[in-house]
């Protein structure tokens, strides 16, 4: 059974089962519309929180970057020749 069979059959029973509780005076408010409806708004509401972390993961690395650069910009004479062994092990090439 191929995936749209699938889910028709799906979509189908839930129909059903919304009119079933529909006639009983249960709830009107399961249908397919409805949970289509739901399904794009929790998606969009996921898309939102990945761009926060997104955001909050750019912005941690930009300020780790700023300290590392006015780290590396503030390092005295006794401090250089430790960086450059350490550059050298790390293999960046020296200037």
């Amino acid at each position: 059974m191929n995936t749209k069979k699938l889910i028709n059959s799906a979509l189908n029973g839930l129909d059903s089962i919304g009119y079933r509780l529909d006639q009983y005076g249960i709830t009107d408010k399961l249908n397919r519309h409805n949970l289509a409806a739901f399904i794009m708004l929790e998606q969009k509401h996921l898309e939102g929180e990945w761009d926060s972390i997104q955001a909050k993961f750019d912005r941690r690395r930009s300020q780790v970057e700023g300290i590392l650069s006015a780290i590396e910009s503030r390092t005295d004479p006794l401090i250089r020749p430790l960086i450059s062994r350490v550059d050298q092990f790390r293999g960046v090439s020296g200037s």
